[in-house]
């Protein structure tokens, strides 16, 4: 167990790691070398909706801007409450809530930091309605978190997070697969999510 897990709260989701040879749609990590590093994926396993916070607090440590966090899950997963502890860790203006309506809501930091772009993509049909909302355009500034994303968001950026969150039975509990992609990720993935 590394001293970083050991620091782990009572009750915290533990996560376990593997690197993945495939590489997915989009990612180009290694432009210069002509290769594509391999993508690594953590699965983390979150007993409740306060574990789920903690996770999204744990991620936000390691975030910075221009950051890409492509969520997917079935409705009620847990994208909206990940998202909410993301922004506590980034310390942004809230209350952070699903922005199904409006698409997209922009938190500005409250101290030294990146904004937190919120993206829900359930509503729109296409990567064209997305690139409508003019996201590269923040994407430098800001870190970024697009709901429903598969599919869609991929494009924004070539080094993202893509995390998948599914129901475990009939449970609170959920698994996370989270799988860094890109150069960016390549090592830092495992900096934020212990490893025990």
């Amino acid at each position: 167990m590394s001293e970083e897990a050991g620091r782990r709260p009572q009750g915290a989701p533990k996560a376990s790691a593997e690197t993945s040879a495939e590489a997915s749609t989009g990612a180009s990590g290694g432009r210069g070398s002509g290769e594509t590093p391999a993508n690594t994926t953590v699965t983390v396993r979150v007993p409740s909706a306060e574990d789920m916070r903690e996770l999204g607090l744990r991620l936000a440590g390691g975030l910075r801007a221009g950051d890409l966090l492509v969520l997917t899950g079935d409705l009620g997963a847990g994208k909206t409450t990940l998202t909410q502890g993301i922004a506590e860790g980034l310390k942004v203006r809230g209350p952070i809530t699903s922005p199904t309506f409006v698409i997209a809501r922009v938190h500005p930091p409250l101290a030294a930091g990146p904004p937190l772009v919120h993206v829900d993509a359930y509503r729109l049909d296409g990567f064209a309605e997305l690139d409508d909302l003019d996201l590269d355009a923040e994407i430098a500034e800001s870190v970024t978190v697009v709901e429903w994303g598969r599919g869609l968001a991929e494009g924004l950026a070539d080094d993202r997070l893509e995390i998948v969150i599914s129901r475990s039975g009939d449970t609170d509990e959920r698994t996370v697969m989270i799988t860094g992609v890109g150069a960016r990720w390549a090592v830092a993935l495992g900096d934020l999510v212990d490893e025990g």
